[in-house]
């Protein structure tokens, strides 16, 4: 008897750029994605920044480290209660108060930085803010995907996502370094504060039916009886947990490279912001090629995929922690960043194509904590243990550590393979 095809099986999407297409041609994606790619520019404009703003006022690895876990790490705190609420009410409103949390956030740093009276702690702080909102914002941005694609095209619109996402991290620090030459860091903060008001304007214009999936039924438990339903579903999944698993520990392990790279830049290499630039652009450049090559790919085989790239990324770590030519680096970051967007694209879609949509928003938070959340620990403990060990000590133990775990799941390849691709 023939299979039933459940709920975002892929069997029907075109391999090739026939499928970019077929994704493109939906109104609410093309407007989603084209105010996002504004606002990720922005927030790329704005990381550089604060990562250049932070080195040049302190000086320190440790406050590297720190400021990025402010940005980052609220994710971890918050982002569980935001899966929830993504479960429970209207992701597109959700969305909207986040975005304008974050807009006023980057207004202030600008005015604060413009009239010289930021400090780092006050950076520290302002960044909070953001990481706060981003809780938020996280887990209904990943939920909300199924409602601007069918479920043939979400594998591609899932991978069109982080090719703007890496699009920006290219072009995003490039800017960045650009502005902060010409008028000073205040400069990457504005510009940020603009993209933010782009990306309300566009997601205003979104019209999704309720068919689509916006709001969800709040239902008679509790938040924490939601919290603890959607947790224990991920982590006795045979495919899910495991893929969470080897996500936490790339994401600890391996990620926090990208944020650790103004001492890089400024120790190892000896340059300035425009060596960061270069160094986070290539980083980018790489992301985008891989983004646009697992677009066209079609979804058939993506737990193998997921191993081979993060053993590659794994590899390329250490690859750029062992040199201080510049040009060994590029080439490093360029291979890691184009293995962790294979990795990270294809983890998603197998989890979106595998998950029970009733606790889609709950699982999905517990992957946006880890990729948020996993880089910003990550780079906390690295930064610190700088202080004393230097910056390439801690990130090469990180980037062992994801291959031993590797090595496990790369034996149990088969089994969770068998549950998570149809």
């Amino acid at each position: 008897m023939p299979r039933s095809p459940r709920s975002g099986d892929p069997g029907t999407a075109r391999p090739g750029f026939g499928g970019v297409l077929d994704a493109l041609r939906h109104r609410n994606f093309r407007v989603y994605i084209s105010g996002n790619a504004v606002s990720l520019i922005g927030t790329w404009m704005q990381r550089t920044a604060v990562g250049w703003l932070t080195w040049d006022l302190t000086q320190s690895g440790f406050w590297l480290g720190l400021v990025a876990c402010a940005d980052l790490l609220p994710a971890v705190v918050i982002g569980p209660l935001g899966g929830v609420l993504a479960d429970r009410f209207d992701r597109l409103r959700i969305m909207m108060a986040a975005q304008t949390v974050a807009l006023f956030q980057a207004a202030t740093l600008f005015a604060l930085t413009a009239g010289g009276v930021i400090e780092v702690e006050l950076l520290a702080l302002l960044v909070l803010v953001h990481g706060v909102a981003m809780g938020f914002n996280q887990p209904s941005r990943l939920a909300l995907m199924p409602s601007l694609v069918p479920p043939e095209a979400l594998p591609t619109g899932i991978a069109i996502n982080s090719v703007a996402f890496n699009l920006a991290r290219f072009i995003g620090p490039a800017l960045a370094g650009l502005l902060i030459v010409t008028f000073g860091v205040a400069g990457a903060f504005a510009a940020n504060a603009l993209s933010f008001l782009v990306f309300l304007i566009a997601l205003s214009r979104l019209r999704l039916g309720a068919a689509a999936g916006g709001a969800r039924p709040a239902g008679h438990a509790s938040l924490l009886a939601e919290l603890r339903d959607g947790i224990g579903y991920a982590l006795r999944h045979p495919g899910i947990g495991p893929m969470l698993f080897l996500l936490a520990t790339v994401s600890l392990g391996a990620r926090p490279f990208i944020d650790l790279m103004p001492g890089f830049a400024a120790e190892v290499f000896g340059g300035g912001a425009d060596t960061l630039a270069m160094l986070s652009s290539t980083v980018g450049l790489g992301a985008v090629a891989s983004g646009l090559w697992i677009a066209r790919r079609g979804p058939h085989g993506l737990t193998r995929l997921v191993l081979i790239s993060t053993l590659l990324a794994g590899l390329a770590i250490l690859g750029f922690v062992a040199t201080d030519l510049l040009w060994v680096g590029l080439i490093s970051v360029a291979l890691a960043g184009m293995a962790l967007v294979v990795s990270a694209v294809s983890m998603q879609t197998l989890m979106q194509l595998a998950v029970d949509g009733r606790r889609r928003g709950r699982v999905l938070s517990l992957y946006g904590i880890i990729f948020i959340g996993g880089p910003a620990a990550g780079a906390l403990i690295m930064g610190a243990l700088s202080e004393v060990l230097g910056l390439r000590l801690p990130l090469a133990g990180g980037a062992f550590l994801a291959l031993l775990v590797w090595l496990r799941v790369w034996r149990r390849r088969q089994a969770i393979a068998a549950a998570l691709e149809p």
